[in-house]
């Protein structure tokens, strides 16, 4: 008995030991946990529960050069409501009140909001949607609607707030402006957005959220921990107005030529400001949209716009002059075993070199350039390479395509290189890069960079201005210039693009057509083309020049350029001298018009002695003949503006003092 009870009392003492040791080691583990791995664990769990989230900073607007605005940020918010967080005396007192202000805003029953909000509640649902995309000053007001005033923890609200970038021009030079990239939110590669994002995307901020339910969070404070910075602004060189008349003009022909892409660009002459950059791609159903900056990022063969390189430099060589006949034989001649043809059936035969580029004969530039260079043939690619032609421009915006002007000794150089240069072949250049040289001859041979910005900005300070860049201080001699100037304004008038003249304004410019994809084998039975047109207006005191290129236009309806391309210039060109004429045109401000005269004599003749009589006022200027009838007593009302089309009252009729007369002005 004594020997059991001696063995209960050890097993005893053994369990009161082992409890003992293991209370000491609880003790060690919570006293280690206290005071040396306290801070990690409290670190741990912070990291666990609660987080900083990176606030985007709004990004810079993006302006037109008159202040419109082509981009912008705005900040949007999603107003959630945890069920959870609030007391149920203020959920009983407030729901009501804040179910029926939320009717109002939003547009639902007070009763569907009451439901809503009472589902939430007994579901524990601690993540309500309530409300997305709300502009600032509505989530001002419902952040102070009842229960929501009283915060995110006893009012349950949680705010969500992300920044939304809108374009007002809708899709009108969206490529140019620039988008996000797909499933890549807040980056930016193209446009204006890419080429300018460090400035535009300034600084993140951080907002402090804590950890809920579900893996979801919200913010810890109402206000942030460290406020984003918005980003800078940039004033583009872009005029909104110019930008959708070449849009307009060039989906209008686009979609009557069924074309497959094309781009327009208008330049300012003497700073290089880009003005316009419309590009469109067609859709499989046919639509046209803003696909890809074509303008800047596509080379391509140029056709006969290269001709006009190709004939300066053999006027600068002294190679000919604008008399030289040159002999295009019957519209067909053999150049190192393979012919080129001329449009135009049984040929020119001889005529001078100037008219060859005026009709754009292929075999006459083909001639004067293999006549004169063929010993030589790196004297004229020199010249082409001393105009820059062989490099990128060096434009801000990402994507420009890579010119190729080969020489010998290139890949693509063989003895049909130097013909097949001479009228556009052979060669590669951006629609942006052939309009930069014909700029230059605009601009009295000073080619000038093109220039997309003018300006950065930010609260209304200018940070960095963008100044005209020059390329080549003089692409050619006085007498060079002013021999292809004379040319390119013949060429409107009587060469190949005279179906745009008018004797309203003057253009001038060359038409290009060149074959594409005619390496393919079924290019005999499906011919494609591209068409071109590019020049300048008003033809002696150039202000804008401009290019226009369409690609694969539908061949049953037509693909040559002076019907393609040339319309969609003479179309912007119209409209831009309509909408903004040039007011030093007039030359002597005292000339005589025998339109004013007449109008002048025949309402004094109207107004001498009393008017008895209802007076024929059509044809007269409208401020004219409100004069002349309230001074005979009439009441007048007036329709429209400009010069009397219609009046209401029969002429020849007697008049009664205070009777009214409608007048309809156009």
């Amino acid at each position: 008995m004594a020997v059991e009870e001696k063995n209960i009392l050890n097993r005893f003492y053994f369990v009161a030991g082992g409890m003992f040791i293991f209370a000491g080691l609880i003790a060690f583990k919570l006293v280690s946990i206290q005071f040396v791995d306290g801070e990690k664990y409290r670190d741990m769990a912070q990291k666990n529960t609660t987080k900083n989230f990176t606030i985007p900073a709004n990004r810079g607007n993006v302006y037109a050069d008159d202040g419109s605005l082509l981009a912008t940020s705005v900040p949007k918010y999603d107003i959630r409501f945890d069920a959870v967080t609030v007391s149920s005396e203020d959920f009983n007192e407030h729901l009501v009140p804040l179910s029926k202000k939320l009717s109002g805003m939003l547009g639902k029953s007070s009763s569907h909001y009451q439901n809503l909000f009472r589902k939430a509640r007994a579901n524990k649902n601690r993540y309500l949607s309530v409300a997305k995309g709300l502009g600032y000053s509505d989530y001002i007001k419902m952040k102070n609607f009842p229960m929501f005033n009283l915060g995110p923890y006893k009012g349950g609200i949680i705010v969500n707030q992300r920044v939304v970038r809108e374009h007002p021009m809708g899709k009108i030079g969206e490529r140019l402006v620039g988008n996000q990239k797909r499933n890549e939110p807040g980056v930016y590669e193209v446009g204006f957005e890419g080429a300018f994002d460090t400035y535009l995307k300034g600084k993140e901020g951080r907002r402090l959220k804590q950890k809920i339910a579900k893996g979801q969070w919200k913010p810890v404070f109402d206000d942030n921990e460290i406020e984003p910075q918005d980003g800078y602004d940039i004033v583009s060189t872009i005029n909104v107005n110019i930008q959708d008349i070449a849009h307009h003009a060039l989906l209008k022909q686009m979609e009557y030529y069924e074309a497959e892409h094309g781009s327009v660009i208008v330049m300012e002459v003497k700073t290089g400001e880009i003005k316009a950059v419309a590009n469109l791609g067609r859709t499989s159903s046919g639509k046209y949209y803003e696909k890809l900056n074509y303008a800047v990022g596509e080379s391509h063969e140029p056709g006969s716009t290269f001709k006009v390189m190709a004939y300066m430099s053999a006027l600068e060589h002294g190679k000919i002059d604008t008399a030289t006949v040159v002999d295009t034989k019957q519209g067909s001649k053999r150049f190192y075993g393979r012919n080129i043809h001329d449009s135009k059936r049984g040929g020119y035969g001889e005529i001078s070199s100037a008219r060859a580029l005026e009709v754009s004969s292929n075999i006459g530039l083909a001639t004067i350039i293999d006549d004169h260079y063929a010993k030589n043939p790196q004297q004229f690619v020199d010249q082409l390479w001393d105009w820059k032609l062989n490099e990128r421009i060096g434009i801000p915006i990402i994507g420009e395509g890579k010119p190729v002007i080969p020489g010998p000794g290139h890949d693509l150089w063989s003895k049909n290189a130097l013909p097949s240069m001479a009228y556009g072949y052979n060669l590669q250049m951006t629609p942006l890069q052939t309009l930069t040289f014909y700029n230059a001859i605009a601009n009295g041979g000073t080619m000038v960079k093109p220039r997309f910005i003018k300006e950065i900005r930010v609260m209304n300070n200018e940070v960095e201005t963008f100044e005209t860049e020059i390329l080549v201080d003089q692409i050619c001699s006085e007498e060079t210039l002013k021999q292809i100037q004379n040319i390119l304004k013949n060429i409107v008038k009587r060469g190949t693009g005279q179906p745009l003249y008018s004797p309203y304004f003057s253009m001038a410019g060359k038409t290009g057509t060149a074959r594409t994809e005619y390496w393919q084998e079924d290019w005999e039975s499906n011919r494609r083309y591209i068409s071109s047109f590019a020049g300048y207006f008003p033809a002696d005191n150039p202000k804008y020049s401009s290019i226009v290129v369409i690609h694969k236009p539908s061949t049953k309806k037509g693909y040559y350029g002076a019907d393609v391309t040339g319309p969609v210039f003479k179309r912007i060109a119209q409209k831009i001298f309509t909408d903004s004429p040039l007011i030093d045109a007039v030359q002597n401000i005292e000339e005589n018009d025998p339109m004013i005269a007449s109008d002048f004599e025949k309402y004094y003749d109207e107004t001498q002695g009393e008017i008895k009589k209802i007076p024929n006022v059509i044809g007269m200027a409208g401020m004219d003949a409100v004069s002349l009838l309230e001074n005979a007593g009439l009441k007048v009302r007036t329709v429209g503006n400009g010069t009397v089309k219609a009046q209401s009252l029969e002429i020849g009729s007697i008049i009664r003092k205070g009777q009214q007369i409608t007048l309809n002005l156009n």
